[in-house]
């Protein structure tokens, strides 16, 4: 194991780049299931289902074997203007009949900062095409997160991921996350005619699990409408039956202009991701003379493609939509049963299989710890040690694992999240 993580130290730069993670990393060799297997033949509940997006489970060889196929009768092809592929088209078609119903155009990418970032390309460029040429700003949430290339980053409303790489892309404005208000305030503080979209996760993922109020994203519609302002739903981790729901709108029947996915639709076998586009926004482009200059090598991509359709095909057959809402709900529930209570937990929340748990050093007025005590990184440290792989942001313990994960698997989360809990704050602590 030491040597490996020598081998990892002298060659590789990780995301968010840590030397001291690295020095205590674990190097993993197996999947199975909503099971992981270390170096060492360890094996850990995978909590975050990898990073949100290992729905299906790991050792699916049904989406090797999609890919594999693909890889043979065509591993790529480019998928500029004037030429496409077969799994492309049938993609294109499937997610038609999944999507809202003003969305029947898609265009593909390489993962989720890539469609925000085409998002937001899309955004700017049909308000152009509309004689609007100052629309041009992006409107997100605090602790929103969209990505970290320069303009996701920007968009990002997480400020840990600023600092090394300011200064920010000018044109992004953040809101609180609590009231729609909030948003209409902004835009017309800003004055509608600079504004070209809004951004938001329906339910923020990275954040720590954040779920609106039932009126929320209904209100969000309606004041987008009257200001003339185009609506983007990071669907990136929602979507594809994360919440309980194909996608998580459906819960407040709201239909954006643009839907940005990636994670499950290949359960990460693969990566890719892509955003659909309103029919009105596809008409602007159809009708506009000139190219259209933004492109990716990787997009439509025929492998990805493949993967995608046979990933559709098994949330379908097995039912795995409804499935994360009813495993959501008992993980829920156990959560609030085993540590709803605890005088330093101030919430535990979640909507379909995606749940949160929020320490606090004052359970009534919901102050947290000092950021020196490092409450929530003791407790995954602790989780970990009892064979449970999952991520905290700050005092948040996030839980997102694969939707094939069993009722006994849940049950042993919860039952070692509390054990993790209990060592970290001792009986009258």
């Amino acid at each position: 194991m030491g040597d490996l993580l020598a081998r990892d130290r002298a060659h590789l730069i990780h995301p968010q780049h840590e030397r001291a993670a690295c020095d205590a990393a674990q190097v993993w060799v197996k999947g199975e299931g909503s099971l992981l297997t270390d170096t060492s033949g360890a094996q850990y509940l995978d909590g975050l289902a990898g990073l949100w997006n290992v729905i299906a489970g790991h050792g699916r060889t049904e989406l090797a074997d999609a890919a594999r196929e693909q890889m043979i009768a065509l591993g790529f092809v480019s998928g500029y203007a004037g030429g496409s592929n077969l799994p492309a088209i049938e993609l294109g078609e499937r997610l038609a009949a999944l999507t809202y119903p003003s969305i029947n155009h898609f265009f593909f990418t390489s993962g989720g900062a890539e469609a925000n970032e085409t998002a937001i390309k899309i955004a700017r460029s049909f308000w152009k095409m509309r004689g609007k040429p100052g629309k041009t700003k992006v409107i997100s949430r605090e602790l929103g997160y969209h990505g970290v290339t320069l303009a996701t980053m920007s968009a990002t409303g997480l400020g840990a991921y600023w600092p090394r790489f300011e200064p920010r892309v000018p044109g992004f404005i953040h809101i609180p996350a609590a009231a729609a208000s909030e948003l209409e305030q902004a835009i017309l503080r800003e004055g509608a005619d600079t504004v070209a979209m809004f951004l938001a996760e329906p339910v923020q993922g990275v954040g720590g699990v954040v779920v609106p109020p039932d009126d929320y994203f209904p209100r969000v519609r309606e004041i987008c409408d009257r200001y003339d302002v185009l609506f983007a739903a990071d669907e990136v981790i929602t979507g594809f039956g994360r919440t309980g729901r194909m996608f998580a709108l459906e819960h407040w029947n709201v239909e954006p202009d643009l839907l940005q996915f990636a994670k499950g639709i290949t359960s990460g076998y693969f990566p890719f991701g892509g955003v659909g586009i309103s029919d009105k926004i596809a008409a602007a482009l159809d009708s506009e003379p000139t190219p259209w200059m933004h492109a990716f090598t990787y997009s439509a991509h025929p492998v990805g493609c493949a993967v995608a359709l046979k990933m559709l095909e098994i949330l379908d057959r097995e039912a795995l939509v409804a499935r994360a809402a009813r495993q959501g709900a008992h993980l829920l529930t156990r959560l609030r049963a085993a540590l709803g209570d605890h005088p330093h937990v101030g919430e535990v929340r979640g909507l379909g299989l995606m749940c949160a748990v929020e320490f606090v050093q004052d359970r009534p007025t919901k102050a947290g710890f000092p950021a020196s005590e490092k409450i929530g990184a003791r407790i995954n440290a602790q989780a970990r040690q009892r064979g449970l792989f999952s991520r905290n942001r700050a005092d948040i313990y996030m839980l997102a694992p694969p939707f094939v994960i069993t009722t006994d698997q849940i049950d042993r989360i919860v039952d070692i999240l509390t054990a993790s809990v209990r060592t970290v704050f001792p009986a009258g602590q």
